[in-house]
């Protein structure tokens, strides 16, 4: 039976190809790839390329910008929008964060800053030293990291629906109060009841869908689903240990 979340994305990679940008993984090291969206115009192939993998991408020519996706799909699905609106002027790099749309590590860190890590290494390999961060949710958290350690790379930045640092006692309070016993509970569902409960939490004026397609989004949320939770578990800190606030001048 055709997946109904599923089948759309090679239209919708169609689209973005049509927009300016086109597929890349940037392999960090052996073990740690992470899958990225680039600009069309840094990725010149020469006829004896057949893959995007075999071309080293040229610095961007025109202002970069950094998008970072959230627990509720990949990259380019998230920010598909910004992409049309924003190509023509900006150079747009768009990832999968670890553990999501094919990126991998097999190394054991899961943290947002070892994501914040990656990404950094990924850009730079990419030939971008200087882009404007936009992040939502876990990818606003991935998105302090970055300006915390990496701070001469970011220009600006922009977050929504994130917190600089989540301790246990918040997590726990706020889940409580939802209903839920766990981050992974919340937003690694495993029912209809469960993924529309998310849905609703998730957006200001929620819209009906069938049953049929929170059931073929599961299968589609369903990959890697023990990398994730163990992300979701990385991110909570201990209230007695100390949490930096950076003074951020972006």
């Amino acid at each position: 039976m055709v997946n109904l979340v599923e089948s759309p994305k090679p239209i919708l990679y169609g689209l973005m190809k049509l927009a300016g940008v086109i597929p890349y993984t940037v392999e960090i090291e052996p073990g740690t790839k992470i899958n990225f969206w680039i600009p069309k115009e840094t990725l010149k192939k020469t006829n004896k390329s057949n893959k995007n993998s075999d071309v080293k991408p040229k610095k961007p020519t025109k202002p970069a910008i950094l998008f970072i996706h959230g627990f509720a799909a990949e990259g380019i699905v998230t920010w598909q929008f910004q992409v049309g609106s924003l190509a023509k002027k900006y150079s747009i790099y768009i990832p999968d964060l670890l553990f999501f749309g094919g990126s991998y590590s097999d190394k054991p860190d899961r943290s947002p800053a070892f994501q914040a890590h990656c990404l950094v290494k990924s850009l730079r390999i990419l030939g971008v030293d200087e882009f404007v961060l936009v992040g939502f949710s876990y990818g606003g958290m991935v998105a302090f990291k970055i300006v915390e350690e990496y701070p001469e790379m970011v220009r600006a930045m922009v977050v929504s629906g994130s917190v600089l640092a989540m301790t246990d006692t918040i997590s726990k309070s706020n889940l409580n109060r939802i209903g839920f016993k766990s981050s992974a509970d919340l937003l690694l569902p495993t029912s209809v009841k469960g993924l529309k409960t998310l849905f609703a939490l998730s957006v200001h004026r929620p819209m009906w869908f069938p049953n049929r397609l929170f059931k073929d989004y599961l299968e589609v949320m369903d990959t890697n689903r023990k990398e994730k939770a163990e992300l979701l578990e990385g991110l909570v800190t201990s209230r007695n240990e100390d949490v930096t606030i950076p003074r951020l001048q972006q």
